[in-house]
């Protein structure tokens, strides 16, 4: 089976209440949207939990596409994360890397799926993307 995701995070104040959004598209196109919110958080972790949570939804699969307008989510995880690996989860200036819990999840399930991770310009008007956001920032408000 073939997905396409869309996800997003956002914040209110920076650290500060936090929602991510995921709308997942199976190869029928059935539109699966979920949604979280936590009360104390960071952008940046809102952004790495949409897509842990919407892969947690994906039990078996051949093919993944991601799409993502953080650029932190998509370099992260497709490049920077193999040198964090091999350095025991420190940045090139030698300090821990943030979020690390939430690296390693997605490392985790990543791994066992075929993902290609892509970015998308944010609020650029994909229909997916701008649901994802809207996901997110309603996470926030309920």
């Amino acid at each position: 089976m073939k997905y396409v995701i869309y996800t997003d995070g956002a914040c209110s104040g920076n650290p500060g209440p936090g929602g991510w959004g995921a709308v997942i598209l199976d190869q029928e196109k059935n539109e699966t949207n979920i949604s979280g919110e936590e009360k104390s958080t960071t952008n940046n972790r809102m952004e790495l939990m949409a897509p842990i949570m919407a892969l947690r939804k994906i039990k078996k699969s051949s093919k993944i596409i991601i799409y993502t307008d953080s650029t932190y989510l998509k370099n992260g995880i497709t490049t920077w994360i193999k040198n964090w690996k091999i350095n025991g989860w420190m940045s090139a200036s030698k300090k821990p890397i943030k979020n690390k819990d939430l690296w390693v999840t997605l490392s985790k399930l990543s791994e066992e799926k075929n993902i290609d991770w892509k970015w998308i310009k944010a609020h650029a008007g994909n229909k997916y993307n701008e649901i994802a956001d809207k996901l997110a920032t309603e996470a926030i408000e309920n």
